[in-house]
């Protein structure tokens, strides 16, 4: 089973502590981890970059930043920059945030993660820290992410070098997208696929659409064809899996870890 740009997103078996996290992904081959600030925080920003350094792993994002549109104060966002720096990892995954509380001007939200990325990408640049705007379904617009599509991300991060800011190409929040093939192509052209996540769609969504990420291979996305469309545009870096699952975190976190794996290579690869 080859795993070498395989990475295991800290949520998808968030029932399992940081030390038996990295024990586990040592013990299956799993090179790459993508972290959750909350838990970080928990643990130790410092005691998690030096856990994951004895590991020998790979922190591939930090999630998450953003939320521009409802906080003035981007000092938290700033946070997060030091703590990616920290982990040694050189991408933040932003989300972005949805409307103001009370508001229904969506361009104007954008416009509002248009002047935080302005303020964020110079200070991120200096740490060595790439922002990815993650556009996330459009079920989100309203409470989440105002950012729904992959060329709304890109017309977000243009006006950026591609060092600073860049996108993320989530199966799950772009598949039903006709348009995102060929922004995935226009993404890779200009070196801004900074992150490539894979999960699956399966129905029914679950009240609060939040724990809806299936399984790979449970759903209806074609996940190898997406694998192959993101390596065709030049992308090369790994690939993460991030899972929202109710039913995955009830069940052992490492049997979760292995079935993933699994799912990786027979429906990706």
């Amino acid at each position: 089973m080859n795993l070498t740009r395989f990475s295991i997103n800290q949520m998808t078996v968030k029932q399992l502590p940081l030390p038996e996290l990295m024990e586990a992904c040592v013990r299956l081959g799993v090179p790459g981890v993508g972290l959750w600030r909350e838990p970080v925080h928990a643990y130790g920003v410092e005691a998690t970059a030096k856990l994951v350094r004895d590991a020998g792993l790979t922190v591939t994002t930090l999630c998450r930043g953003g939320f521009f549109t409802t906080a003035t104060d981007l000092d938290d966002n700033r946070a997060a920059i030091d703590e990616a720096a920290t982990l040694g990892t050189d991408t933040l995954v932003l989300v972005s945030g949805g409307l103001p509380p009370g508001g229904k001007d969506l361009p104007g939200a954008r416009s509002l993660i248009a002047d935080a990325l302005a303020e964020l990408a110079p200070y991120a640049a200096e740490r060595g820290v790439r922002l990815a705007i993650e556009p996330l379904h459009p079920m989100y617009a309203a409470d989440r992410c105002a950012v729904s599509t992959l060329d709304q991300a890109l017309a977000l991060a243009e006006p950026f070098p591609a060092s600073q800011v860049g996108v993320v190409v989530d199966t799950y929040h772009v598949w039903w997208d006709d348009r995102a093939p060929a922004a995935v192509t226009r993404a890779g052209a200009q070196g801004r696929i900074h992150s490539f996540q894979l999960a699956d769609w399966t129905l029914p969504l679950p009240a609060g659409v939040l724990t809806g990420r299936g399984q790979l291979g449970d759903g209806t996305i074609d996940l190898r064809a997406w694998r192959e469309l993101v390596d065709a545009a030049g992308y090369t870096g790994p690939v993460e899996v991030e899972l929202f699952n109710d039913g995955l975190w009830a069940r052992d976190g490492l049997e979760v870890l292995e079935e993933t794996a699994r799912r990786y290579a027979e429906h990706a690869l």
